[in-house]
């Protein structure tokens, strides 16, 4: 038997954020695009500059974090296969896609600033209430405290002359 591959690796940056949607049977599909880029120079020396757009597909849970971390211009790296769809627009001409399936999602760029009310389920810091300040650090001192003694009972790392290799 023959064997045969179909694996994409792409690291890019979004073109427009995710659109996530559900099928009939509730399954999730979210939809994104990314844009990759490559430079060289000619014969001449001139440097060029080329963009290529890739339309990516993701399912079921991967396609609902992809709808709740990624926005336009995060750079993420996306794993998957290619495959090709076609059917009939609804002016009668057939209309052929190929589309990146992802398998696996990878953000790349730094977190973003989140607030609290986005679409993220990050709850809100709860309110301070009105206690004096020399209350607030005798709360904040107490648990270093205890981690420090939590320490100095853990057993000591080993060093090098206790490895019996």
């Amino acid at each position: 038997m023959a064997r045969s591959l179909n694996k994409v690796q792409l690291i890019g940056n979004l073109t427009r954020d995710p659109e996530l949607r559900y099928t009939p049977q509730g399954t999730a599909v979210c939809t994104f695009g990314v844009a990759t880029n490559r430079q060289w120079t000619t014969e001449s020396g001139e440097k060029k500059e080329d963009a290529e757009f890739h339309r990516v597909v993701a399912w079921n849970k991967l396609a609902e974090i992809c709808s709740q971390l990624l926005t336009k211009g995060r750079k993420v790296y996306v794993e998957g296969r290619l495959q090709t769809r076609s059917w009939t627009g609804q002016d009668g001409n057939q209309r052929q896609t190929t589309e990146i399936v992802i398998s696996d999602m990878v953000i790349l760029d730094p977190r973003r600033d989140v607030t609290p009310g986005d679409d993220f389920d990050i709850p809100e810091e709860p309110a301070a209430e009105a206690a004096p300040e020399e209350a607030k650090t005798e709360e904040k001192a107490e648990p270093k405290k205890k981690a420090k003694a939590k320490k100095s009972t853990a057993k000591p790392e080993p060093s090098e002359e206790d490895i019996p290799f």
